[in-house]
Formats: C-alpha cells, sequence, structure tokens
C-alpha cells in the first residue's frame, strides 16, 4: 500500500497508476482519491496519482490545525518530491482546485497546467452552508440501504443519476458499522474549517490569475451552488483561452465521466502536450 511520510511526520496514503503524462489528481474537502474511480478509466496516455489528504481515506489524521490550504498543498509537493517529479498537471475538484491556486502563486514551475472541477475565486455561500450542515457528523441514516435511498433527495442539483452511482457514492462516503454509517475523515476537520473561517477571507482572484501561461479548463455543474454562473462568466473572461464545460443535472460536483466533463478534459490534455 503506497505511502509517504511527510515533513511533519504525517503518513498519507496515494495511488500511483497508468503510464504517461503525470496529472495529479486532488479531491473535495472531505473526500478522497476515490473520487476520480469514474473519471480514471477515460484519461488514456495518463500517470494518475491520486493523494488522499492528512485526515482523509487512507491517511493519517494529524492535528486539525494543520488541515490547512497552504499545508495540504505542501503535502502535494512533497508527494511529488517523493515520487521524484520536478512537474505534474493538477485535476482538482472542490478544496483541490484552491489548492492549485494556492500552488500556482507560491510554486508556479511544478505545475504542468490545471483543471479546475466545480470551484473558482469566489465560493458561492449557498455551497457553504450545505457543507457546514454535514461536515464532521455522521449521517442520521443508519444503513447504505437507506443512504442510497435518501441520496437523490439530499443532492438536490442533480439529475438522471443511477442508483449503482448512488450506491457507489454512499461507498466512498462512509464506512457502516454496528452502530450505523460513519464517516471515513477526522471529524475535527469541521474545527478547522471554523477556525480559517474566523479569518478574513482572501481575495483569491490574484491566485486565479497566477495561472497564466498554463494550459488551464474549469468544469462547472450546471445547477452548482458553489461555483455561480457569474464567476464562471468572469473566470472566462479573464482567460479567453479557458477551456470551460458547463454539465446538466450536475450540482456540486459534476462525476466527470460526463460527456461535458470528459470533453473537456480531452481538451485540456491535449493542450499539455
Amino acid at each position: 500500500m503506497p505511502r509517504f511520510t511527510t515533513s511533519d511526520g504525517v503518513s498519507l496514503f496515494y495511488r500511483d497508476e497508468g503510464h504517461g503524462l503525470p496529472v495529479l489528481a486532488l479531491s473535495g474537502l472531505t473526500r478522497d482519491g476515490q473520487d476520480f474511480d469514474y473519471v480514471a478509466p477515460h484519461l488514456s496516455g495518463v500517470r494518475l496519482i491520486r493523494l488522499d489528504y492528512r485526515g482523509r481515506g487512507q491517511s493519517e489524521w494529524a492535528d486539525h490545525s494543520t488541515y490547512t490550504i497552504p499545508v495540504e498543498g505542501r503535502d502535494a509537493l512533497e508527494l511529488l518530491d517523493h515520487l521524484g517529479l520536478a512537474q505534474a498537471a493538477i485535476l482538482g475538484t472542490s478544496r483541490g482546485g484552491l489548492i492549485s491556486m494556492g500552488l500556482a502563486a507560491v510554486a508556479k514551475d511544478r505545475l504542468l497546467g490545471v483543471a479546475l472541477n466545480d470551484i473558482g475565486p469566489e465560493i458561492a455561500t449557498d455551497g457553504l452552508d450545505v457543507i457546514m450542515g454535514y461536515l464532521g457528523r455522521n449521517p442520521s441514516w443508519k444503513t447504505v440501504e437507506e443512504a442510497v435511498a435518501k441520496r437523490p433527495g439530499v443532492m438536490k442539483g442533480f439529475a438522471n443519476v443511477p442508483e449503482s452511482r448512488w450506491r457507489t457514492e454512499v461507498a466512498h462516503l462512509y464506512r457502516e458499522g454496528a452502530e450505523g454509517l460513519k464517516i471515513p475523515y477526522d471529524p475535527k476537520l469541521r474545527d478547522a474549517i471554523i477556525e480559517a473561517g474566523a479569518q478574513p477571507a482572501p481575495d483569491l482572484w490574484p491566485f486565479f490569475d497566477a495561472f497564466a501561461g498554463l494550459p488551464l479548463a474549469a468544469i462547472r455543474g450546471a445547477n452548482s451552488d458553489l461555483l455561480s454562473p457569474a464567476t464562471f462568466a468572469e473566470m472566462q473572461r479573464r482567460r479567453p483561452d479557458l477551456i470551460a464545460a458547463e454539465v446538466p443535472d450536475r450540482g456540486h460536483i459534476p462525476f466527470l465521466d460526463e460527456p461535458e466533463a470528459l470533453d473537456a478534459l480531452t481538451k485540456w490534455l491535449e493542450a499539455l502536450k
């Protein structure tokens, strides 16, 4: 089981599969490398590297004060160092996209390009409220079957999703035990986000602008409550060469195996060659 130890002594899990262009896949806030199971089979000619952040997935839990974008960005660079990679492209979903913005500002020479999945420099408050509603808390559902049945109602921005996909999502999101379903990440991640929110929010547009010169793609769920249409439009205005796609019947976040998402990622990978 591939692992490496960070400079502050935390053991992190990662997957390293395929051959070709190195693409570092960084998942959403509470998620892990399984987020990319759907898109992985479609990424030909790619060495797909998936990191489980500290405190998430199969990685070791740490002091919650280190569950921050700068530290997680440092972890990502240390993984590249561990693998002997001077550069990689980043496929960043939500939190992963924010990390990629930070890396563009402080370590742009390590980036070959970036693809953002339903994230931008401005985060809509409606989406943040939804996240805070479940962050760090075990669900009320007691069984996988109950969670699968409730999933379509919970994911209000989604339509035309087969039950098999919701079943896979539930398997990614929870662990079933004698006392019901449990989240597979450190509950203190909630404390970290609350403490980070106590500080003034930085202007992230300069971080987005730091992508200048890098092949850039952005995918938005048409019903996203986190990446607004106005922010998505401004991203395209600032980067006329942005490979932009909206995925119908999807909220936050698209699965990335939808035709619109795959078309954008294919164009992005071509631009990286």
